[in-house]
Formats: structure tokens, C-alpha cells, sequence
């Protein structure tokens, strides 16, 4: 077990206002695996982590508990042209 981890993957989850089964259907596993991930019943596998870690954009270091704040909110860029996430970018600049 490791310490903490449920805490926050459960703190993630509802930040996001998700149900456990909304993460379980996200990640193909099942809704009681993330209860007992949650619980501190079970420690997720490496190829579970690493999956908690992308769905959630964090690091895994945050998850393990290396890093102690909650990751900044992201931003999905996915659907923009290279100029389009530029101009992003120089905004979110211009606002520090």
C-alpha cells in the first residue's frame, strides 16, 4: 500500500465530479478496482498507475506522493494547429 494514494486519486476524482464507475469505464477496469485503489485496499499495477496519472493529468510522482501539490487544471490542446496553440500560449503568458 502506498500511503496516501487513495486519498488523492479520490480527491481527483471528485474535483472532477466523476463517479468511481465514470473512471473505472475511462481506464477498462472495473468500478470496484478503483474502490479498492480509493480504500487503500490495493495498490494499482504500474501499467494502472501510469494510466490514473494520464486520465487525471498528473504525474505519477504526484500520485506516489513525491510531489505534494494538486497538478494545475489542463488545458486539451488536441483539437489545434500548431499557430492556434501558440497564440495560446502567448495569452496565458501575457497573464503572468
Amino acid at each position: 500500500m502506498i500511503l496516501g494514494l487513495g486519498e488523492r486519486l479520490k480527491t481527483l476524482r471528485k474535483n472532477r465530479r466523476l463517479s468511481q464507475k465514470d473512471v473505472a469505464n475511462a481506464l477498462g477496469i472495473s468500478a470496484a478496482i478503483i474502490s479498492n485503489y480509493e480504500g487503500g485496499e490495493r495498490t494499482p499495477s504500474l501499467e494502472n498507475l501510469v494510466s490514473l496519472a494520464g486520465f487525471y493529468h498528473c504525474s505519477t510522482d504526484y500520485l506516489l506522493g513525491f510531489e505534494k501539490q494538486i497538478p494545475a487544471s489542463v488545458i486539451d490542446v488536441s483539437s489545434l494547429n500548431e499557430a492556434q496553440i501558440e497564440i495560446l500560449r502567448a495569452f496565458i503568458n501575457s497573464l503572468e
